[in-house]
């Protein structure tokens, strides 16, 4: 029996670029079904992610034109990691397998097809990876990769230079929807579901039209909840640090003492101020740490909703 795929396309603020995008993705669902590889039942999947422009009057106008084409909209804008996870949760009674995957053209959805025959050979996860980043700049290289190994030596088990571009069966959604955290980081999330998994590499493709809703300041910020939302190994290097600097107080405490009555003076002002100053920032900063672990625990315990799907363009059964 030939697997249903549900393609799940976040959207937000994507009115330039999802009338060029959408096609190529129902020519993808079509190429697909004729090859044999999936159910005509088979859908395009938009999640808009409360858009402020014309996107969800784009993918309504989409769901008229051809049934291959279906879409939800959240009641506000929640995020490209809730967008994701509503489109997923949505579709995951509705199918066999799903790709996840932004609707801005980047990712290059010929990959898709691997994917596919993955799944026929049994990997239930198949993550999506850039082959490589000769179109990035060299700042954009850097930051990017440096992101994946900092979250990787953090502690938070993610595939490298993988994003959210993946397919995932039904089954391993199934098991997924048991993660009940509010504060969620998807890419770092999957692999501690298991199954069978593996990757397909591709080259991505510049941003066919529109603008990039990940800028330097979101990717540190993804990081940072990517890290706290899956890892405790901050708090753990706080510890360490503070072990480390109490044992050398107490040997220039012991080096005090023995100048004192060895007669020696000590002006030390300026090494007082320095160690003061030091001290008092690396609190601040580690207050900062553990308030935000608190934070998150904070939000967990609220157990609010992680999406609110407002309107759907069918009918859910």
């Amino acid at each position: 029996m030939k697997p249903v795929l549900y393609i799940v396309i976040p959207c937000y603020n994507e009115e330039a670029v999802l009338p060029i995008t959408a096609p190529l993705f129902l020519d993808k669902i079509k190429e697909l079904v004729s090859l044999d590889k999936i159910d005509d039942k088979s859908r395009i999947m938009f999640v808009n992610d409360g858009s402020k422009d014309n996107t969800w009057d784009i993918i309504k106008n989409l769901a008229k034109q051809d049934e291959h084409y279906i879409g939800i909209t959240q009641s506000r804008n929640r995020g490209h990691q809730n967008a994701v996870l509503a489109g997923l949760m949505e579709a995951k009674e509705l199918c066999d397998i799903t790709i996840s995957i932004d609707c801005d053209g980047q990712d290059d959805i010929n990959a898709m097809n691997e994917m596919v025959d993955a799944y026929a050979d049994g990997c239930e996860v198949v993550y999506g990876v850039r082959s490589k980043r000769d179109t990035d700049t060299f700042f954009k290289r850097f930051t990017a990769e440096s992101f994946y190994k900092l979250l990787n030596s953090m502690g938070a088990e993610v595939v490298y230079n993988h994003a959210d571009y993946r397919l995932v069966s039904s089954r391993v959604l199934n098991e997924f929807a048991n993660y009940k955290e509010v504060n969620i980081f998807l890419r770092g999330m999957f692999p501690l579901v298991g199954f069978k998994s593996t990757s397909v590499y591709y080259e991505r493709n510049e941003r066919i039209a529109g603008e990039s809703h990940y800028p330097l300041s979101k990717m540190l910020s993804l990081a940072f909840d990517g890290i706290t939302s899956l890892s405790i190994k901050p708090i753990r290097m706080i510890t360490g640090f503070g072990i480390f600097v109490a044992l050398i107080s107490l040997i220039l405490l012991i080096y005090s003492v023995v100048q004192y009555f060895l007669g020696h003076t000590m002006s030390g002002w300026s090494s007082l101020m320095v160690a003061v100053c030091f001290l008092g920032g690396i609190q601040l900063i580690s207050l900062g740490v553990i308030g935000e672990y608190v934070g998150k625990t904070y939000m967990e315990t609220k157990a609010r909703p992680r999406y609110i799907i407002s309107e759907r363009t069918y009918d859910k059964e």
